[in-house]
């Protein structure tokens, strides 16, 4: 079942975030003004990553995907295991500016953002499983307790992420007058654990569905903490957008 075309995702018509992030142009070794050598791995290991996981991700497959040498590889990273750190840093970089970009932020009520970031979130999950997952995510599960460098880049991905949402939603608990005992950062957390959630759920029955399944609850869950009838804020949206 196809995910309904919210206001702010029609703006984006339902293109996955995989064709902003991984089908943008890929250096390849004729064409190296195209990207140089540690730019081409650590774009294979977001791809490669994904689809494999960290574990059975080996340096020849990274070169081989990123169309280097082994040689080019140990020159820019002493380890696998410094490569997955890079990795994770490369991952942020790049998917916070995608997400700085998203129409979820066009609102002028900041609960209307919050709803409009979860809906953005639902909108991008599509594809093969591994272009629609996160690759922090993919690496945390397998390397929380083997690689502590890892975790930590790994945690400073999605917390960073997730922190990004906090002032909409500290915005909008003043603006409704919200008195509880959770907080804005707790609520943001909350989004990311339900999100990585939902991969899990998605990768274990390559069911997308699933995924987008979590992130409706989620929405209907926010709604509620706000005092928001279902599609309430949507509309809201809806009406002064057109």
């Amino acid at each position: 079942m196809a995910p309904p075309k919210h206001a702010m995702i029609e703006i984006i018509d339902y293109i996955p975030i995989v064709w902003y992030v991984a089908n943008m142009p890929r250096p390849t070794k004729q064409y190296p003004e195209r990207g140089d050598a540690r730019t081409r791995l650590l774009e294979a290991a977001r791809d490669v990553i994904r689809r494999k996981g960290f574990a059975a991700t080996s340096v020849d497959d990274l070169c081989q995907s990123a169309g280097v040498t082994k040689g080019a590889f140990f020159h820019h990273f002493k380890t696998k295991d410094a490569l997955g750190v890079a990795a994770a840093n490369f991952w942020a970089e790049t998917t916070s500016a995608f997400f700085a970009s998203a129409p979820y932020h066009e609102p002028d009520d900041p609960l209307d953002r919050v709803l409009a970031y979860l809906d953005f979130r639902k909108g991008i999950i599509g594809g093969e499983t591994f272009e629609y997952t996160c690759l922090v995510g993919t690496m945390t599960q397998e390397v929380h307790d083997s690689a502590p460098a890892i975790r930590d880049a790994c945690a400073a991905s999605i917390f960073g992420h997730a922190a990004t949402l906090e002032a909409d939603i500290k915005a909008a608990r003043k603006q409704r007058n919200i008195d509880a005992d959770w907080t804005a950062e707790s609520l943001a957390r909350h989004t990311q654990a339900v999100l990585q959630g939902g991969f899990i759920l998605a990768k274990a029955t390559g069911d997308p569905d699933l995924a987008r399944e979590s992130v409706d609850h989620l929405i209907r869950y926010v709604r509620g903490l706000f005092g928001v009838k279902p599609n309430t804020s949507e509309a809201s949206y809806k009406e002064r957008s057109t």
